[in-house]
């Protein structure tokens, strides 16, 4: 007699068997009640994604509205700023011609003198220079006027010449030439200067 199973008493392989729908050992009417509770599990998913979905669109909308907006505001920013920039610089200048006015009419002043002695004239000159230095202190215009002995920087000053110096230091300033000017700590010009040579 053989050992080969029946198939009549197996007619499903064992993997087909762990297979088999979950609606198989149902009736027809739990059947159609677990396919409609299904669908309807199917129904609510998707309708929660769509809830997700609807979410997520808005929440994208209202992020780009944020950045546009951010970045409309940044190119205002930017703007003013420039603007304001451009006044402040138009507004210096103005403010500096306006302090040399009084310079301008004190010269004119002392040249409809006719008769006018010396020591007139000098002592006109050098009211005109105060008003003329007062003016450009307001300004931050400032004097580089190294004195002898001081000692030399090159970012102030500007060797003319290196001259022997008995007695004194070297690289040291000897003379001054002529004076250097600063504008808000920068320099426009620097001091001439003679400088003590090495031992």
């Amino acid at each position: 007699m053989s050992d080969r199973p029946d198939p009549a008493q197996n007619p499903l392989p064992q993997d087909d068997q762990n297979e088999r729908s979950p609606f198989a050992d149902m009736s027809p009417e739990e059947q159609e009640a677990a396919q409609a509770a299904n669908e309807a599990e199917l129904q609510a998913a998707l309708a929660s994604l769509q809830e997700e979905v609807a979410a997520l669109q808005a929440k994208n909308a209202e992020l780009t509205d944020q950045v546009m907006r951010t970045q409309a505001d940044m190119q205002n920013t930017r703007r003013r700023a420039e603007e304001e920039a451009s006044k402040a610089r138009k507004f210096a200048i103005e403010a500096f011609a306006e302090s040399l006015l009084p310079v301008t009419d004190s010269l004119e002043a002392g040249l409809a003198v006719q008769d006018g002695t010396v020591e007139q004239i000098r002592e006109g000159a050098e009211a005109t220079l105060r008003q003329l230095k007062s003016a450009m202190e307001r300004n931050k215009v400032l004097e580089i006027a190294p004195a002898a002995g001081d000692k030399f920087d090159p970012n102030l000053h500007q060797a003319i010449s290196v001259v022997p110096a008995p007695g004194q230091e070297p690289n040291t300033v000897v003379g001054l030439l002529q004076k250097g000017f600063t504008i808000a700590e920068r320099v426009l010009r620097p001091a001439l200067v003679t400088v003590s040579a090495p031992n």
